[in-house]
């Protein structure tokens, strides 16, 4: 059984993308990417179809993810499919909630730093896109660290699974 993952940002230009391909690389580096699905979308879909911002893909890319990406919107018919869904600042963990068809689904609905021990009382991954490049650097490696978190959170979920 596939265990399914959908990082929500806004556009999902920046954020959400980079936490894919960041989480993405730390599946495969567990092995475990055959038995999970990571995936992005925008609480809005402004950008639908469009590809990752080039910040977004630059710096990826010299990190050593995958910056290859195109944009859409989430929809409230995913809820069934998706076990996870990882909003990346409040505001987006509101508006998934409200989106939920039942609370069994808006409860699938957790903010990405949460997963981090280090993060303090300010869970939001601030938004790069109307900032400069150090703001999609920052972005990075808040997403590495709440990684690391979310990793052993779904190693348990998706239990002896994995050899």
């Amino acid at each position: 059984m596939t265990y399914r993952v959908c990082f929500v940002c806004t556009g999902n230009i920046c954020r959400s993308p980079m936490a894919e391909s960041v989480f993405r690389a730390r599946v495969a580096e567990a092995g475990l990417d055959g038995l999970v699905e990571v995936d992005s979308a925008g609480t809005g879909g402004w950008h639908e179809g469009d590809p990752a911002d080039p910040r977004t893909v630059s710096v990826l890319e010299e990190h050593g993810y995958e910056g290859g990406h195109t944009a859409r919107q989430f929809q409230a018919s995913w809820f069934a499919r998706l076990d996870l869904i990882v909003a990346l600042d409040s505001g987006h963990l509101k508006a998934l909630r409200r989106l939920a068809p039942s609370p069994e689904d808006a409860a699938k609905v957790r903010l990405l730093r949460s997963y981090d021990a280090t993060a303090g009382d300010d869970l939001d991954v601030p938004d790069p896109y109307y900032g400069g490049r150090d703001g999609f650097e920052e972005c990075l490696e808040m997403v590495e660290a709440a990684s690391t978190g979310l990793l052993a959170e779904v190693r348990e979920q998706v239990g002896g699974q994995a050899a």
